[in-house]
């Protein structure tokens, strides 16, 4: 098992950029594929954006898709996910997920490690 922590969510204003954190710890970093999901209030636990364990590849959604970068740095045990020009749709809670499986995705039943999440507020 892998224990997963975010940081740098906030209250922005629409058009503002953040970098969220995802620090990893308890297991080697590089056996998991990292991805990360939201959930607004009333509504259900949407992909965002997912990475490769090497970071060689990358998956999005189409609504965050030119916006939204996933990345990681294996020597630090974290991942990334910088999100620019953000919408007040964008309001949610941000969660970071991993899975050792070699078919890493959008499913979320894929993650069996889940950190906390991170508040991100965009005001109009």
């Amino acid at each position: 098992q892998v224990q997963l922590v975010e940081s740098g969510g906030g209250l922005v204003q629409a058009g503002d950029s953040l970098r969220l954190s995802c620090a990893a710890s308890g297991r080697p970093f590089s056996n998991y594929a990292m991805a990360w999901f939201r959930q607004a209030p009333g509504k259900e636990r949407e992909f965002v954006a997912a990475i490769s364990r090497s970071g060689y590849s990358t998956s999005y959604s189409d609504s965050v898709k030119g916006r939204f970068t996933i990345s990681r740095v294996n020597a630090k045990n974290t991942a990334y996910l910088q999100v620019n020009s953000l919408k007040p749709e964008d309001t949610a809670v941000y969660y970071c997920a991993a899975t050792p499986m070699l078919e890493w995705g959008s499913i979320p039943t894929t993650y069996n490690n889940w950190g906390q999440g991170t508040q991100v507020t965009v005001s109009s």
